[in-house]
């Protein structure tokens, strides 16, 4: 009972400070997403470009962040956005330093990896798309913009959706990876608490019921929102 009283709401406890571990954890998965959204969405416009050279850059990236671990990435993006940032600086002959945010880092890192699976899923549903469809909404004499708008776009959506959202639950546990730029997300505060009252099995137990908690929150988020894209497709 005394090890669980340090996981208490207040200043006798961790409490506090693991629920805003798992704040961060979250606002780190989002604005990665965002980021990887943006990034998948244009790697998987080149994907399907008959230009060979935007395909050979798209297929490139993709097995360049694919072959690389997901901790080196993070690495190398915190660091070398301090090296360019700084050299531009300097270029610019402005006399500042300027530190990354290690956030901003992260999210970084992080999006570029889920940008590059996510390229493969929205290829996919573009693929997936009926050419049926495709052709009858020429037919109707809806312009090529439209065709996308109107049918391409929704019904990729439908198709990429159950992807995404796997991508979602992994890129929430690696959200953890970011604690080696001494990010305090939940598993860092977890270790540093664990450290500091020589408790860690308690600490980390405590950060695996809030990442299980966040999973099944997210599980059932995706459940409705399939359901719901279901619907509007039989609509």
């Amino acid at each position: 009972m005394e090890s669980l009283s340090k996981l208490s709401i207040g200043a006798s406890g961790w409490g506090d400070e693991l629920l805003f571990g798992a704040l961060m954890t979250v606002s780190l998965a989002v604005a990665s997403v965002i980021i990887g959204l943006v990034i998948g969405g244009k790697l998987a416009f080149f994907k399907i470009q008959p230009n060979r050279a935007l395909r050979g850059l798209a297929h490139g990236m993709t097995l360049l962040f694919r072959g690389t671990p997901e901790f080196l990435v993070i690495l190398v993006v915190f660091f070398g956005l301090d090296i360019l940032i700084n050299a531009l600086l300097k270029a610019l002959s402005i006399d500042l330093t300027i530190s990354t945010p290690k956030f901003w880092a992260g999210a970084l890192g992080l999006g570029l990896i889920f940008g590059v699976y996510a390229s493969e899923v929205f290829k996919g549903a573009y693929v997936a798309v009926s050419k049926g469809l495709i052709e009858a909404s020429r037919a109707l004499g809806l312009s090529q913009i439209q065709t996308v708008r109107q049918i391409h776009i929704p019904l990729m959506w439908r198709y990429a959706l159950p992807g995404l959202m796997n991508l979602w639950l992994v890129l929430l546990k690696d959200t953890s990876l970011v604690a080696v730029i001494a990010f305090d997300e939940l598993l860092r505060t977890a270790k540093v608490a664990g450290e500091t009252e020589r408790e860690p099995f308690v600490f980390f137990l405590a950060a695996g019921v809030l990442y299980l908690a966040m999973t099944w929150v997210s599980h059932r988020a995706k459940e409705r929102l399939e359901h719901r894209v279901a619907l509007v497709g039989r609509n």
